[in-house]
């Protein structure tokens, strides 16, 4: 069962810009501002913005759902009809992350923090 909504991150080309757009948007400068990842949070939930993110195969923005073991969850996507985009990886800070494609070819993601 996922715990929820963690993550939405868009993919950029121009992180600048795009930085300043959701700031302004949010109301708030991101707590994170890195080379690879500008983040901002709001509440519970994480908005993260992805430079070159479009090189990385992301074509809109991916939710990502909490969970607590995402090896099941991903056997039990790919039973259910999901194809894996990618498989569970380490992004750092104990943080893992996988990807899949629904039937109508939407991105879901999930990620379950080890620490």
């Amino acid at each position: 069962m996922a715990s929820g909504l963690g993550s939405i991150l868009y993919p950029v080309k121009d992180v600048a810009h795009a930085k300043a757009l959701y700031s302004a948007l949010l109301g708030m400068e991101p707590h994170s501002d890195a080379p690879y990842y500008v983040g901002f949070r709001v509440g519970d939930l994480e908005i993260g913005l992805v430079p070159n993110g479009h090189d990385q195969g992301m074509t809109g923005p991916v939710p990502y759902y909490a969970v607590n073991d995402i090896h099941q969850h991903l056997e039990q996507l790919v039973a259910a009809g999901a194809t894996v985009q990618q498989q569970p990886r380490n992004v750092g800070g104990g943080r893992l992350v996988a990807l899949v494609k629904d039937a109508d070819g939407n991105d879901v993601g999930l990620m379950q923090d080890t620490q």
